[in-house]
């Protein structure tokens, strides 16, 4: 016992002081010794959130609280004393790290030492809930106490499968309606967690953390908020179209009285929780019956592929471009498949632990298309970790954290019929315009259904965290900007003590989801631009850059950059702009948004 705490209290670190009246050699010192001090703590904190999102228990989630605490107090005080700096002539690369230490915190603790503690059990506990969440449904069997009830609870991916499956109205609203019942709980937890972290912000020189998040992107928080509108003004009338013609099909299969023809539609009728992305209906809307089959799961599971053997495929797509093959530990310490002894934290997600190519991914794979994807999207954010872990700790990151996401969702967009084909994974390529339109239809109902949530989940945040938006409206706002972005209501009226924006992952994580609408955008401008450097030529929805050298050189220089240039650089290195550019999806979906105005004729679209 007093070997581990001579251990825990030799672990400690300071942050470093800056002298009065400091000149450019002391920035240089303190920046390189943050560099240093910052990881160690981020590879203690790391180790302990992979224990604890591998391995849920009250111990871990104990630990994971005070590692994190650590951070958050180096931090504070890292970034207090930066302050002292700002008005020192630097160099680029000490002014860089300087900003990005300033806007590092997601969640900033305040100075005070209890409340510092407070915030970091409160973050720990919320994603706890989250990864713990079961539904055990009503115990109105008779005769069924309620420890036998119990036998029947059912978790995320059980409740979900019900959803994907599309089956009865009842069921579907029964499975959504459960689920949303594990989140209550978390409202007073969350509200203490936007108390605490505004306050933190505040100490650090932002006026709330809302703020402190979209001061992140190279320019001001008001610009940047602008900035996501103007992408979203580019690509709404795409999702317009497509909402309209899914709407058409719903209200023909589940009747006028449950799917209003001129209304947003219900939340749990789309295939997915949360109504983010609506692959899972293609069956009921694909646009031409009898045509090539594109069940890319079939093909899979024909061909016997494993948790593993999907993994290799998605690490075959990097190495075809020339990247490096991922490190053996990455097949050693990974996890891919849900264990049964335990809970764990099953979203998906990848993690470099010790900022130093220690490589991994931790989902609970199924062998299904969307797991193939996914694997896809997860192996991009570790290749972008291979490719600048030897920059200092402060640039190990995208150019800006929409960068990040957008890298295998780019390399998703050469998985294209022919290189399925190619795999083996489906019998034939389509040949004609009608085998063209089913398969962006499959591709829109995920990417371009997906950008008003995106959207919409942080714009709830920023109101919440400004104080725009008080705990009493908390649920009736998610659900206003919900309907206000995507067209989407709750399937009926919510409890009064709901609190559903909880029963997303990235709000009680406290996971910034910006990121996410960026790289929806980043993801088609990256594609396109990685196919004219191979060379490409014909429409954009039609290449594919496997296996070309050309186009992963490109991509690796500008994933060797980190976040050592601020994202524009990055931007135009692999692309030749300097903004980001949302032409790119409708130059890609252009042969779909035809088709869907002709069909959508004589309708009434909008809500």
């Amino acid at each position: 016992m007093f070997t581990t705490l001579v251990a825990s209290l030799l672990l400690g670190v300071t942050a470093p002081k800056v002298p009065a009246n400091p000149k450019p050699e002391d920035a240089k010192a303190f920046v390189a010794q943050v560099n240093t001090d910052l990881k160690k703590l981020w590879t203690r904190s790391s180790t302990a959130e992979w224990i604890k999102s591998t391995y849920i228990t009250d111990d871990t989630e104990r630990n994971a609280a005070s590692a994190n605490e650590d951070v958050m107090e180096y931090l504070t005080a890292a970034i207090k004393e930066s302050l002292k700096l700002k008005d020192v002539k630097v160099d680029a690369d000490t002014g860089r790290a300087l900003y990005l230490l300033k806007v590092s915190q997601a969640l900033p603790a305040p100075g005070d030492a209890a409340k510092r503690s407070k915030l970091a059990e409160l973050a720990a506990k919320l994603e706890g809930m989250y990864g713990k969440g079961k539904w055990c449904g009503k115990n109105d069997v008779p005769g069924k106490d309620e420890k036998e009830d119990k036998k029947h609870c059912r978790d995320l991916q059980q409740l979900s499968d019900v959803l994907t499956k599309g089956g009865k109205y009842e069921d579907q609203l029964e499975a959504w309606e459960g689920w949303h019942t594990i989140s209550v709980d978390m409202k007073p937890l969350y509200e203490q967690l936007v108390e605490l972290s505004n306050e933190g912000a505040k100490e650090i020189g932002y006026g709330n953390l809302s703020e402190l998040w979209r001061a992140g992107y190279d320019m001001s928080p008001a610009d940047f908020e602008k900035e996501t509108d103007r992408l979203w003004t580019q690509v709404k009338p795409l999702y317009d179209d497509l909402h309209c013609y899914v709407r058409k099909q719903l209200s023909k299969k589940y009747g006028a009285d449950k799917v209003s023809p001129t209304g947003p539609l219900p939340a749990h009728l789309l295939g997915n929780m949360w109504a983010q992305e609506w692959s899972n209906v293609y069956p009921l809307v694909e646009p031409f019956k009898g045509q090539p089959s594109l069940d890319v799961e079939a093909g899979l599971k024909k061909q016997k592929y494993d948790e593993k053997k999907l993994v290799k495929l998605g690490e075959a797509f990097f190495t075809s471009l020339g990247l490096d093959p991922l490190p053996a530990t990455f097949w050693e310490r990974s996890q891919f498949k849900k264990p049964q002894d335990r809970d764990v934290v099953c979203h998906a997600s990848a993690w470099d632990v010790t900022f130093d190519n220690d490589l991994r991914i931790k989902m609970c794979i199924k062998i299904d298309e969307e797991n193939f994807t996914t694997v896809h999207h997860e192996l991009g954010h570790d290749y972008y970790f291979m490719n600048y872990y030897k920059l200092p700790v402060l640039f190990q990151a995208g150019a800006n954290d929409g960068f990040h996401e957008a890298i295998g969702d780019a390399i998703t967009r050469s998985i294209t019929p022919g290189y399925l084909k190619n795999l083996g994974l489906i019998k034939e390529v389509p040949k004609d315009d009608k085998g063209l339109i089913n398969v962006q239809m499959k591709e829109a109902l995920d990417s371009i259904a997906f950008l008003p949530f995106g959207r919409m989940i942080d714009q709830w945040r920023w109101d919440v965290l400004s104080g725009k938006v008080k705990p009493a409206d908390y649920n009736a706002h998610w659900w206003a900007l919900r309907k206000k972005y995507q067209g989407i209501v709750p399937p009926g009226p919510r409890p009064a003590n709901a609190f559903d924006p909880g029963a997303k992952y990235h709000i009680p994580a406290n996971v910034p989801y910006m990121r996410y609408f960026l790289a929806r955008i980043l993801q088609y401008q990256f594609h396109r631009a990685l196919c004219q450097a191979a060379g490409q030529k014909g429409p954009l929805h039609s290449c594919s850059i496997y296996g070309n050298k050309d186009a992963g050189a490109k991509l690796k220089a500008m994933l060797s950059m980190g976040a050592s240039k601020p994202w524009a650089d990055a931007l135009e290195a692999i692309t030749g702009q300097r903004q980001m550019d949302a032409t790119a999806i409708i130059d890609y979906f252009a042969p779909l948004q035809a088709w869907l105005k002709k069909q959508n004729e004589g309708q009434t679209c909008g809500w």
